[in-house]
């Protein structure tokens, strides 16, 4: 198996990782300890957003149980989660969250075609009918910072308010981890097979 490099994050030229992992001789006992609780949940390590997140041990532990929750334990299906990250991911243009979420989104089922779409920036097709309520809410939620009547009742109908509230959360989630790791520019996992996303036409 070829050993594949990282995906940058960030378009500059030269774009270099600002808030990479510290040595582990200089962490803290709170960073210490933050970090050992990642290793032990279902993450399973430190990376992500978590790199940049070291720097504030109280913080990175707010946001990991909020994560956690968001990914392992909402009401929504997995389908419809991974599909919704999807959309953030390419909103805000984040390496780390599109490679690591879009084969699980096809893995949960949505299809490698409504993936590659989003990839490319165009909006997917022959979606389910409860992953075009998703896109539409996400894509509002995303690019006018609310939903319309309509899009607001289609959500509710299908998800109740608990599922709304949890996409509304979901989405916030996943722009502000990747707002991090933008101003961060951390690089998707090293070896990721999935193809990366490239910045939108200016």
């Amino acid at each position: 198996m070829v050993d594949l490099p990282a995906l940058a994050q960030g378009y500059a030229r030269d774009a270099v990782e600002r808030l990479a992992m510290p040595p582990l001789s200089s962490l803290d006992d709170a960073q210490r300890e933050a970090a050992q609780a990642l290793i032990e949940g279902p993450r399973k390590g430190v990376y992500g957003p978590f790199l940049p997140l070291l720097r504030s041990p109280a913080l990175l532990d707010r946001v990991a149980r909020l994560g956690e929750y968001l990914r392992f334990d909402s009401v929504l299906d997995a389908r419809i989660r991974e599909l919704a990250i999807c959309v953030a991911a390419r909103h805000v243009s984040n390496q780390f969250e599109w490679v690591m979420h879009a084969p699980l989104a096809v893995k949960a089922g949505v299809s490698p075609e409504a993936i590659e779409a989003l990839r490319s920036g165009s909006r997917p097709r022959g979606l389910a009918r409860d992953e075009e309520d998703a896109v539409d809410f996400a894509q509002e939620v995303l690019s006018r910072h609310g939903v319309s009547d309509i899009t607001y009742s289609s959500a509710l109908a299908r998800w109740g308010e608990q599922g709304v509230v949890e996409l509304t959360t979901l989405l916030g989630y996943f722009t502000m981890v990747s707002w991090l790791m933008n101003v961060g520019r951390t690089p998707a996992q090293s070896g990721a097979a999935e193809a990366g996303i490239d910045a939108f036409p200016l």
